[in-house]
C-alpha cells in the first residue's frame, strides 16, 4: 500500500513539473507541417525563457511553402524551408510568435512608449514601403526573441545598437517588458501582417 501510494505520488509529481516545463511554450495549434517541423517550431519556443502562456489565445501555427513567415492576428505562417534548417530557424520562430505578444498585449500607449525606446518611423505598416527594421514592431519581435534566447545560434543576435534587436540593453528591455505585460491585457485586433526579418547568411568551415 507504501508502495503504491509512493509510486502514484512520484508519478503526480513527474506530472506537475512536466507541465510546469512545458508551460511557457504558450498554447498553439499547428495547420499543416511535418512532425520534424512541428518539433522545430516546439523546439524554438521552449529554448526561449520567455513566458508565451501571458498570449491570451491559442495561436494557429500554420506550416508550408510560403515563401516569408509572417505573423497576422492570432496566426503565425512559417515557411516549411525555413523550419527544415533546424535549430537556425529558432530565431524567427520565436520573432513571430513575439507579434502575437505585440497583438495580443500592448495597447497603443505601450507601443508608442517601446517605439520611443526601440526606435523605428512606424509602429506595423500603417507606412508603407520603410525597411524592415524601420518598424517599431518589428524591432520589438526581433528584440524579445533576442532578449529571451541569448545563443549565438539566433539569427536575431545583434551585432550593434543600429541593429534591430539591438535598441535596448537586454537587462532594461526585459525589466520595460515586466512591468508592462506582467498582467495580460487583451487590445483591439490588428490589421497589421508582420514579416521575420532577412535572414542572416553566415559563412560555413
Amino acid at each position: 500500500m507504501r508502495r503504491s501510494f509512493l509510486t502514484l505520488l512520484s508519478v503526480l509529481s513527474f506530472l506537475v513539473f512536466a507541465q510546469t516545463a512545458l508551460a511557457k511554450g504558450g498554447s498553439y495549434t499547428f495547420a499543416g507541417g511535418t512532425a520534424k517541423e512541428q518539433t522545430t517550431v516546439r523546439a524554438a519556443l521552449e529554448a526561449s525563457t520567455f513566458d508565451w502562456n501571458l498570449i491570451p489565445r491559442t495561436i494557429s501555427v500554420h506550416i508550408g511553402r510560403i515563401g516569408d513567415s509572417y505573423s497576422t492576428y492570432g496566426n503565425v505562417y512559417l515557411d516549411s524551408s525555413l523550419l527544415d534548417s533546424g535549430r537556425f530557424s529558432w530565431g524567427v520562430v520565436q520573432h513571430e510568435m513575439a507579434h502575437q505578444v505585440d497583438f495580443f498585449l500592448l495597447d497603443d500607449a505601450k507601443r508608442t512608449q517601446l517605439g520611443q525606446l526601440l526606435g523605428g518611423k512606424d509602429w506595423c505598416y500603417s507606412v508603407p514601403g520603410l525597411a524592415h527594421s524601420d518598424y517599431g514592431c518589428e524591432r520589438f519581435a526581433s528584440e524579445l526573441a533576442w532578449a529571451y534566447w541569448q545563443s549565438p545560434d539566433n539569427s536575431m543576435k545583434p551585432s550593434g545598437s543600429k541593429d534591430e534587436a539591438g535598441g535596448m540593453p537586454v537587462v532594461q528591455f526585459r525589466a520595460l517588458l515586466t512591468q508592462l505585460i506582467g498582467a495580460a491585457t487583451v487590445s483591439a485586433p490588428s490589421a497589421a501582417k508582420a514579416f521575420a526579418p532577412p535572414a542572416k547568411k553566415t559563412k560555413r568551415r
